[in-house]
């Protein structure tokens, strides 16, 4: 049994078939074989070898030839290796001795030398892992002839388990039978994270190097509310899996009764609790789960899901889909916000002349610059605004003439409209993002000119304390709890109070059930969460008073040190919902 650990996603616990998605995406269908098959499946292992070896010949007699003998001999070196007689053994003792297939065998072996080769750090022989991969994809080629796996031509359940998913392949997941997945690479609010939250599928990013060590066809279990994959899990582990399935159903059950019920404080206190969605599908999760409006509109989708830019009819139709299923239910719609971890095709040329791409031109900067674009989007938000309650609030603002050049091109649009008869909210309010330190520092300021603002908490802690969020290796550093960022989103909310302004939470923080009651005790009223944590986030409240959160809030502020703002953060969460600490694994 192996147990890798990363950073859970989403939540949920399931159990499968793996498959391992690699460049060339093999899917190996079967685990075993019938032992009186054994010899044929043997046979047809050999006659795969075979194949494979002449293949690699010719390779190197025609590299030879026209490149010289020493890079020919990059293939003689491969040919060694698949005729290698403890290698060709190991195979071939797997599928006598423990009636595994063929293609289970091989990947099993390979992968096994290829995980040994890349511990040992050296960098000369984790290149040469690459050459054992290259092997295997030649015989599972040759074993399956020359099938492919691609998602989605599934037609079974299985758990994917890949370096990386693109935001595109996330989106186009047939949830009927990728029951999760998990990812070597991504961080807690990448935008592949954020679309299996908007899926509703467990998912686990940020495993690091693990691919090597599992072949397609193994029983696996994800656990994406503690951040855990495990290989060929025993059976104590499965019994124990199994038992927090049942506590985790039970539990599910009882929130689904939360849809109905408001989020008023035990001592009275109201609280705004909105969606965050990705897709207009999404809307129904929200209202279905008693949604006070839709939080967080984003529009990227739109521009991810092909390679061509969207027309303002594409925004139009799906702004109306959302607006119209909330009726009276506010919406706020955020503008174009394409970052680094989201680049879609038809714009990656402007995002290749910067090295980092997090500090360049992203964003609202991107929409600035590409007013043609902008103005498509602000008319089709804008004709949406006479359907309902709209709001349109722009992303990643750093400086004030940011916003008063975001807010005269709505001007501009608003003029155009006019001039042709279009119908649209003429007071439609006007938000913006607070996403960076500078939009805090000057958060008075800004107070003057918007009508409301939202916390991103996923940038913000981002860019206050210096470290990619999509980056496994400074994972550590990226916490919600950090005594800065709790410094900062105070600061956003005296300013905000001063002017009478209003303001959202609408980041990863605001999902977090630990959290709910630190932020209603700085004064917070508002918050706009994934659709799924909406009924954890209405049983925090309702088992809530304010001079509790207060309480709270007031202890956590004066600790130093993230994680122990964090570990306090549990045990009073354990304290107010104890279930919810089983549920969401904290």
């Amino acid at each position: 049994m192996k147990v890798y650990t990363g950073i859970a996603v989403s939540p949920g616990v399931v159990s499968g078939p793996v498959l391992v998605l690699g460049s060339e995406n093999f899917r190996i269908p079967r685990k075993y074989v019938s032992r009186d098959a054994i010899d044929d499946e043997l046979h047809r292992f050999h006659a795969a070898l075979e194949h494979v070896c002449r293949d690699i010949k010719n390779n190197e007699q025609v590299v030879s030839a026209q490149l010289g003998a020493q890079y020919g001999a990059i293939f003689s070196a491969h040919l060694q290796m698949a005729q290698d007689p403890r290698l060709i053994r190991e195979v071939e003792a797997l599928i006598r001795e423990q009636t595994r297939s063929p293609e289970f065998a091989v990947s099993r072996v390979l992968r096994s030398y290829a995980e040994q080769l890349e511990k040992m750090g050296d960098r000369y022989l984790c290149e040469r892992a690459l050459d054992i991969f290259d092997l295997e994809k030649r015989l599972l080629r040759q074993l399956l002839g020359e099938s492919r796996e691609e998602l989605r031509n599934l037609t079974e359940a299985v758990i994917v388990l890949a370096h990386d998913l693109t935001p595109s392949e996330t989106a186009t997941l047939d949830t009927r039978f990728v029951l999760g997945f998990a990812t070597e690479a991504g961080g807690r609010t990448s935008h592949t994270a954020i679309l299996a939250g908007a899926l509703e599928i467990p998912a686990i990013v940020g495993l690091g190097r693990c691919l090597a060590g599992v072949s397609g066809g193994e029983t696996v279990i994800l656990d994406g509310d503690n951040g855990r994959v495990i290989i060929d899990p025993d059976s104590e582990t499965v019994a124990r899996v199994q038992d927090m399935q049942v506590r985790s159903e039970k539990t599910s059950k009882r929130l689904g009764l939360m849809g109905s019920l408001p989020a008023e404080t035990q001592d009275g206190q109201r609280v705004t609790i909105c969606g965050n969605i990705e897709f207009p599908e999404e809307v129904r999760h929200c209202i279905k789960r008693g949604a006070d409006g839709v939080g967080l509109y984003r529009t990227e989708f739109l521009f991810l899901s092909g390679n061509r830019e969207p027309s303002e009819s594409d925004h139009y139709d799906a702004y109306c889909r959302v607006v119209e299923a909330c009726g009276n239910l506010p919406v706020v719609i955020r503008t174009l916000d394409i970052g680094a971890d989201k680049v879609p095709q038809l714009l990656e040329s402007q995002f290749s002349k910067t090295q980092n791409p997090m500090l360049g031109l992203r964003s609202i900067r991107l929409s600035l610059l590409n007013t043609p674009m902008f103005k498509r989007q602000l008319r089709a938000i804008l004709r949406a605004s006479i359907h309902g309650n709209v709001r349109v609030m722009f992303p990643l603002i750093s400086t004030l003439l940011e916003f008063r050049q975001a807010k005269m091109i709505l001007m501009d649009v608003m003029e155009d409209l006019e001039d042709e008869g279009i119908p649209f909210q003429r007071n439609i309010p006007i938000g913006m993002m607070v996403e960076v330190p500078s939009a805090v520092i000057l958060a008075e300021e800004f107070a003057r000119e918007v009508d409301f603002f939202s916390i991103g908490t996923n940038d913000l802690i981002q860019y206050t304390l210096a470290c990619d969020r999509s980056d496994p290796a400074v994972a550590n550093l990226y916490r919600s709890g950090d005594p800065s960022i709790l410094r900062l989103i105070q600061m956003v909310l005296r300013a905000a109070e001063k002017y009478g302004k209003s303001v959202t939470v609408c980041g990863q923080m605001s999902s977090d059930p630990r959290f709910i009651p630190l932020l209603l005790g700085m004064g917070l009223r508002s918050l706009s969460a994934t659709p799924q944590a909406i009924p954890r986030l209405k049983e925090v409240v309702r088992n809530l008073s304010i001079s509790e959160a207060v309480r709270i809030s007031q202890h956590a502020s004066s600790l130093d040190l993230a994680r122990d703002v964090e570990h306090y953060l549990q045990g009073e969460l354990s304290r107010l919902c104890p279930d919810l600490v089983d549920t969401v694994g904290f």
